[in-house]
């Protein structure tokens, strides 16, 4: 059965948003719903324990190809780790945390049973410590992690998923076995998010995507995480309509007149997939009880305006369009934008990355960027002359060698390149479980 799930969440990516936007019916409201029972837990330990020791090897990028399986180009695979041995069927979002006192490196894994915690500290012998799992039982979907203060930060389209809160210097004490995990904290005043962002300078999550009844309009709902395991309400931001994702930043770029403000860089979709009402929207949320909306541009050949990542100088933005490919024809695009006016964000350069794969979330470390691209990989992008508009590729490492289609088959959903060992990346494949990487020449210095 959860085989035919995945399969139908898959054959049904490109209406995922539906879920976010639908209203609820009267039997949907707001429950109390138990954390998932020890039935669940004891089968997803037993399977994991099972293939604990699957292969995690080391296969560098030699002619163009790594493990004899995966298309490459100055990308090395450092490890792998299948479904089997993460206890998991399908994964999606991937973030990370470095544990400030021992200085270890985690991976943390979104999938659809649960998160899953993997110590990459050494990334060629990664160890996969347990998983934490969904709150609902009701539903099979994709999550997004965020962390913040030491604790981690989960939603999930789940219909009463609400919002986890995971202190992760649990994780110091793993015992060796795989652990099934218990939530901190919950936070209940949202029914289910499609996303979250962090902004670790202030203190306040960003809820987007959001079930909730008669609040921010899928927008920004605000959370105030300083004190981690009592989240609490901070204001909305809907006037734009649905937002999928957000970058959320204390600004310090080029735009004299925003510097120090706390900036929301918006991929704002309120029009259905595949129409025309889909925006890039920045919004000032300094004051969370009377956030302004700054500038909203849209774009030609727009599908579904997805995520996006600013540069380290805040001058630029790169953003993805998830339904330009699939519905137009393009090949794989990121479209460069020039923030330096926050009041009129202009669009200065499309990059066509030479394939035809639908792109999903790019993040910027360094002079490169990573992008996760469905079913044609990780890639990685020189961003040295995004202020004019270009991207050059500099690597890549294909996860799904099938095919490059422009589907949601499989593939890439993220990717993580911030922990403290600066040239690793992990890589979520929705269909076969984690990779980590390693571009060569490291993420701050392009070739």
């Amino acid at each position: 059965m959860r085989k035919r799930i995945l399969l139908n969440l898959m054959a049904v990516a490109v209406v995922a948003t539906a879920l976010s936007t639908t209203p609820l019916l009267a039997g949907d409201q707001e429950q109390a719903v138990p954390e998932v029972g020890s039935r669940f837990d004891a089968v997803v330990a037993n399977e994991a324990a099972m293939n604990a020791n699957a292969p995690k090897s080391f296969a560098p990028c030699i002619g163009g190809m790594a493990a004899g399986e995966f298309p490459c180009d100055k990308v090395d695979m450092l490890s792998f780790i299948p479904h089997g041995a993460l206890g998991t069927t399908f994964a999606n979002d991937v973030w990370g945390w470095t544990d400030p006192q021992t200085k270890q490196d985690y991976a943390i894994l979104g999938a659809g049973e649960g998160t899953v915690f993997v110590d990459i500290t050494d990334p060629k012998r990664p160890d996969v410590l347990g998983i934490l799992p969904t709150h609902t039982s009701n539903f099979f979907s994709w999550r997004d992690i965020k962390v913040f203060a030491d604790h981690a930060f989960i939603v999930s389209e789940d219909n009463g998923h609400g919002m986890q809160v995971f202190d992760l210097t649990q994780l110091r004490d793993w015992d060796g076995t795989y652990t099934v995990y218990s939530a901190t904290a919950r936070y209940a005043d949202i029914n289910s998010a499609h996303n979250l962002a962090i902004n670790e300078d202030t203190g306040f999550a960003y809820a987007v995507g959001v079930r909730v009844f008669g609040t921010c309009s899928g927008g920004l709902h605000m959370i105030d995480i300083n004190d981690p395991t009592n989240p609490t309400f901070a204001g909305c931001f809907g006037s734009n309509g649905y937002v999928h994702d957000t970058q959320c930043v204390i600004y310090e770029g080029p735009d004299a007149e925003h510097r120090g403000k706390e900036i929301c860089f918006n991929s704002n979709a309120p029009g259905a997939y595949g129409s025309t009402n889909h925006w890039v929207d920045i919004v000032d949320v300094t004051d969370k009880a009377n956030p302004v909306s700054l500038g909203r541009s849209d774009y030609p050949m727009s599908g579904y305006s997805h995520q996006g990542w600013l540069t380290p100088d805040q001058a630029t933005f790169l953003h993805g369009d998830e339904g330009d490919e699939f519905i137009h024809g393009l090949g794989t695009t990121t479209r460069v934008w020039d923030v330096s006016d926050l009041d009129n964000p202009t669009l200065i350069g499309v990059h066509d990355n030479g394939t035809t794969s639908i792109d999903h979330n790019v993040y910027t470390e360094g002079r490169v960027a990573t992008a996760s691209n469905y079913t044609t990989g990780l890639r990685v992008w020189d961003t040295r002359k995004a202020s004019s508009g270009e991207l050059s590729e500099i690597g890549f490492f294909d996860v799904y060698p099938e095919n490059d289609n422009a589907t949601f088959e499989g593939g890439t959903w993220s990717n993580y390149p911030y922990f403290r060992q600066k040239n690793v990346v992990a890589v979520s494949s929705m269909d076969r479980g984690l990779f980590i990487l390693q571009p060569r020449g490291g993420l701050n210095n392009a070739p």
